[in-house]
């Protein structure tokens, strides 16, 4: 990776921004401990204002599954621009093609409504799941991000102090709508059981990740979520998989396709059009009906931008793409590949960490032992996983600079990068050692950087 001028340009350009947008960016999780601002993409690499190139391991938050500027879906968007752009009413062929390619892909979909992203997309799940049941109350688990709305913006990075506790993740939120939601334990059917004992008949829906990407790669375990779609159905509450990060990125049908466990609701965005902006809500047929203009349907759900026949066409290019084969065979083999080398270099440099992750997802804890929840990972060393990442980052590999944070691969990463990367980390890590302390970085643990 080439060093980056002496003239800042990234510098002027986010001073000129932070004049109109606070702090410069549009996004709080698009933060990071650096002015960068970036002018071009191209399948792994990303270049700064300073003609720095990094490999980029964030990949719009694992959006861009196929790499940026992908030429299949620059065309599918600008064909579609071309020939029919955004109409307000009515319907277009093209969305009704993506509507059956998803059902066709995924398990539990009988029926498919468009929004813009995941927040939309659990927000309408959690609303239409409480149309249904007639219930006000919703649980989700503590280590899970489902949105930045009052209703689920709660317990993802939580202090170890306020376990067990409500935490709300901004200012301005109306506490009678948080009050609605109950924070389970992840991964304890038991508890789990005891809560629906004692309130089952109030809550209308559990939604959960069945992997929490937001805090690394923690998967519920096959029994977890078997009791779990016991449980729900045991007293007519609405279990919602929250698959905005798993589907597409670990299979075109979802988590629910490789553990075999089948939701009431499912949400999916991200990587569905490789970073082009659309999400959906898809379930049973005679929940999502519940959708459709009145006298039919009665939960409203609207969105100009719904749909766009720009954003279905990505959509079915993406799928295209991943369904060539081998697609996912790579994308777990690097993966793979990566968690090993991670593994072998701590091991080498005698460091206290081990390689997490799941299929093209990874990261390092800088902890050891079995890690089932979120609490398993106070444990971590904050302050040693924002010092690496940050390191990483002046290396060239981008990454979010926050702990617990995900890396992604995409299909357009190489062996080259790969090799790099471990390079990278390699030199880190011994460096930190040579300093015989640990960095002295302040600890990022508790502030909210979700996506």
């Amino acid at each position: 990776m080439n060093d980056a001028p002496t003239d800042d340009r990234n510098v002027e350009l986010m001073e000129r921004s932070a004049r109109f947008i606070p702090g410069g960016i549009t996004s709080t999780n698009r933060r990071i401990d650096r002015p960068l601002v970036f002018v071009e993409s191209s399948g792994s690499k990303v270049t700064d204002a300073n003609g720095r190139s990094y490999i980029d391991y964030n990949c719009a938050f694992g959006a861009t599954i196929l790499g940026h500027c992908h030429p299949a879906i620059a065309e599918a968007v600008s064909a579609s621009l071309r020939t029919l752009d955004l109409v307000g009413l009515s319907a277009t062929e093209v969305e009704g093609q993506l509507a059956q390619a998803l059902v066709e892909l995924i398990p539990s979909a009988e029926q498919v409504m468009f929004v813009n992203s995941g927040s939309e997309a659990t927000y309408h799940a959690l609303r239409l799941a409480r149309a249904v049941t007639g219930r006000k109350f919703i649980v989700k688990f503590q280590g899970g991000y489902h949105g930045w709305y009052d209703y689920v913006a709660m317990n993802v990075i939580t202090e170890k102090s306020r376990i067990g506790t409500r935490q709300t993740m901004s200012a301005g939120t109306l506490q009678a709508a948080a009050e609605h939601t109950i924070v389970a334990r992840f991964n304890d059917a038991g508890a789990l059981r005891e809560l629906f004992q004692r309130q089952g008949h109030e809550i209308a829906a559990v939604i959960i990740e069945p992997i929490q990407h937001n805090i690394g790669a923690v998967r519920a375990t096959g029994s977890f979520l078997h009791d779990l779609r016991e449980v729900t159905r045991e007293h007519n509450s609405i279990l919602i998989f929250d698959e905005v990060i798993t589907c597409f990125r670990h299979a075109m049908g979802g988590y629910q396709a490789i553990c075999g466990i089948e939701p009431d609701l499912t949400t999916i965005g991200k990587a569905i059009a490789n970073g082009v902006p659309i999400s959906a809500v898809v379930g049973r047929r005679e929940l999502i009906r519940r959708c459709a203009p009145p006298p039919v349907g009665d939960v409203f759900l609207a969105g100009t931008f719904n749909g766009a026949p720009f954003a279905a066409a990505a959509a079915l290019a993406t799928i295209e793409e991943l369904g060539k084969p081998g697609s996912y065979e790579r994308l777990y083999g690097l993966g793979d590949a990566m968690r090993r080398g991670l593994d072998d270099i701590f091991a080498r440099v005698g460091i206290t960490a081990q390689a997490g992750g799941y299929g093209s997802v990874w990261l390092p804890y800088f902890m050891k032992g079995a890690i089932d929840r979120y609490e398993d990972l106070l444990d971590n060393d904050s302050a040693l996983d924002v010092a690496f990442r940050i390191a990483m980052i002046d290396k060239g590999c981008l990454t979010t600079p926050t702990p617990l944070k995900r890396y992604n691969f995409t299909l357009a990463h190489t062996e080259v990068d790969l090799a790099h990367t471990l390079q990278a980390a390699e030199d880190t890590l011994r460096d930190f050692g040579r300093q015989r302390h640990r960095p002295n970085q302040k600890s990022r643990t508790a502030e909210i950087v979700h996506g």
